[in-house]
């Protein structure tokens, strides 16, 4: 995978993806001119901001939702993070960003869902790895855990990277959830 043809897969998937309001359509043509402005929109290396990709992860009956203590937030939010050189996709990142940071080898794109499972944008200033103040552009996907055989929910394993995880039901989400993860959740199940 090269920076071009992940930058490409990007301008693909924003361009041909259907957003359900006006505001996330406003998005999602600042994403595109933001991607048309630097070949590097999708490196962290870029300083003025970069795409990212995160993942509302729901357990395989769609009542729970996956979420992580964010040590630089400190609120409950979705899975992800940067793009990487190995990356096709920013669905691939969020997908890896997933698998990663809840050790759940059985995850995968919602494959019923259209445009691949991208189902939001946000945009939020952050201090990330470059230790400089910049923004995260995120595309946000929909990944389903695998079900399990007794049917209860996935074992994860936290990672490095979180304070915390743990499944939520989508009716009882923490109360330092971020202020947009309800509107994510609605996003992905509509």
């Amino acid at each position: 995978m090269s920076a071009e043809s992940l930058h490409a897969s990007a301008v693909a998937a924003l361009t041909s993806w259907t957003a359900p309001t006006s505001a996330q359509d406003s998005l999602r043509h600042a994403y595109l001119a933001f991607l048309a402005a630097t070949s590097e929109a999708c490196l962290r290396a870029c300083a003025a901001g970069h795409l990212t990709g995160s993942a509302i992860v729901f357990d395989a009956d769609r009542r729970h939702v996956l979420l992580t203590l964010h040590p630089r937030v400190g609120k409950w939010i979705q899975l992800g993070g940067h793009c990487e050189p190995s990356d096709d996709t920013l669905a691939d990142a969020a997908l890896r960003e997933a698998r990663e940071e809840s050790g759940i080898a059985g995850l995968d794109l919602d494959r019923d869902a259209p445009d691949a499972g991208l189902v939001h944008l946000h945009t939020h200033p952050i201090t990330c790895s470059l230790g400089v103040p910049t923004r995260h552009l995120d595309v946000r996907y929909r990944i389903v855990a695998a079900p399990t055989a007794d049917g209860s929910l996935p074992r994860f394993a936290r990672s490095e990277e979180s304070v915390d995880l743990q499944w939520w039901p989508i009716d009882a989400l923490p109360d330092n959830a971020d202020a947009d993860i309800g509107e994510l959740i609605r996003a992905a199940l509509d």
